[in-house]
């Protein structure tokens, strides 16, 4: 114990000493999380939409007003010619083309039907999708009000409805930074921790230290725990500070336990900070070390649930995301914010956490000890 207090001294100096990781570890991480819940939204608005009204009629015009003040879109041209619209689409200026054909509130009156055409530009699939959405539900809602309108109805007889009432459980304003925040606050520590813990050892290679202790009576665990135990100590921190951000920026408390949130951080922080010292038994540089880490975390934030939900992966990406600890840590942080869950509530999620922590340490371990030999 008495080796473990002196790397632990001797790793602490030399963090406090760097200002460079100080910044990383800190204030890097707050400007993230404060910038990418504003930047990332899933909600699509101000889409690009030229109408090519070939009726000019009352009708046409109404649709036209309730597409633009629905505030979804924006438009950009108003002509009959389907021709210049297909070019402002290859320029890149419009979105959507929506086409009003000739005579449209006349057959609509005289047939009881007619029919309109969508067009998007579908480089960005999702924006696409989101936009032809919109567009389609604006004019079912335009639909029903001429219907609304032409129903004569009787004095005293009302028309028959279907009311839907409709409850929205654990963020009932769907509030999209109370789904994001808690997720994100998990990746930066995800990416603090693997990302500088990987340059850790590296660092003493490129210096000759790592030679210099390696002749000390100091054990191999010893070593790994002095290195490991100073950035976990900075990575609570670093939680602590986000959930400060999250609350006087985002106004996001946990509905659940701060007990249950550090249990599973420490935890958590143990298993990456663990790949971090793995990968770093591998590397003798720290641009290798680097490259390497920057490899992991893609694949660690895309198959993490953060942005697409892991239940809608294909099979062979669920087995791979299963293999992923962000993934669940995504997953309890998700639910200890929004829903309150508890820490039993959150059993499996704590027992892979813990079996990805001893896995990636104990590997560290051993890589470490056949390394230095």
């Amino acid at each position: 114990m008495r080796n473990l207090s002196f790397i632990l001294q001797k790793e602490f100096r030399q963090i406090f000493r760097d200002t460079t990781i100080l910044r990383m570890m800190f204030i890097m991480p707050i400007m993230q999380l404060i910038l990418i819940p504003f930047a990332a939204n899933y909600e699509v608005k101000n889409l690009s939409i030229s109408v090519i009204d070939q009726d000019h009629s009352t009708y046409s015009r109404r649709l036209t007003q309730k597409l633009i003040a629905s505030g979804y879109f924006k438009l950009v041209n108003y002509d009959n010619s389907y021709t210049h619209a297909i070019k402002e689409v290859g320029k890149g200026k419009t979105d959507l083309i929506l086409t009003i054909p000739p005579y449209f509130e006349r057959d609509l009156i005289k047939l009881n039907k007619n029919r309109l055409a969508l067009a998007a530009d579908a480089i960005s699939s999702t924006k696409a999708g989101l936009g032809t959405s919109y567009a389609s539900q604006i004019i079912n809602d335009f639909n029903a009000e001429i219907r609304e309108e032409w129903v004569q109805m009787p004095k005293f007889n009302e028309l028959p409805q279907i009311q839907i009432s409709s409850a929205n459980w654990y963020n009932p304003h769907i509030n999209y930074h109370l789904y994001m925040v808690p997720g994100i606050l998990a990746i930066l520590v995800t990416m603090v921790g693997s990302f500088l813990a990987s340059l850790n050892i590296v660092s003493e290679k490129e210096i000759g230290t790592i030679e210099q202790i390696n002749v000390t009576p100091i054990k191999k665990w010893e070593f790994i725990l002095g290195k490991l135990i100073p950035f976990w100590v900075i990575g609570m921190i670093t939680i602590t500070i986000g959930i400060i951000v999250a609350h006087v920026i985002f106004n996001i408390i946990p509905a659940g336990s701060y007990l249950t949130i550090y249990l599973f951080s420490g935890v958590f922080l143990l298993s990456v900070l663990g790949i971090g010292l793995l990968l770093s038994t591998f590397s003798d540089s720290q641009q290798q070390a680097t490259l390497l880490a920057f490899f992991f975390m893609m694949i660690f934030v895309l198959l993490s649930g953060l942005y697409t939900p892991v239940d809608s992966m294909p099979n062979w990406a669920k087995i791979v995301a299963h293999l992923n600890p962000p993934m669940y840590f995504v997953k309890v942080f998700r639910a200890v914010f929004i829903k309150g869950s508890t820490f039993f509530d959150l059993l499996p999620e704590f027992w892979a956490i813990l079996g990805f922590a001893f896995s990636f340490n104990l590997l560290a371990i051993l890589n470490y000890r056949k390394r230095s030999v």
